[in-house]
């Protein structure tokens, strides 16, 4: 475990996000999420990414 964030990976706020939806946490695994995305330097990954964790604040009409 690193005390520095910048030390962490995509794969670790991935794991994070993971973790957090697996605890009921949704909101926070959405923004680990994007976090991993933007760490991400594939953009099909970066896109596979956000569709797996939607934000659960945003309206769907």
């Amino acid at each position: 475990m690193t005390n520095d964030p910048a030390d962490l990976t995509a794969a670790d706020y991935l794991d994070g996000a993971r973790e957090m939806a697996a605890a009921g946490r949704p909101y926070l695994a959405y923004l680990l999420a994007e976090e991993a995305a933007q760490r991400t330097a594939d953009p099909i990954m970066a896109l596979s990414i956000r569709s797996q964790f939607t934000d659960p604040t945003a309206q769907k009409d």
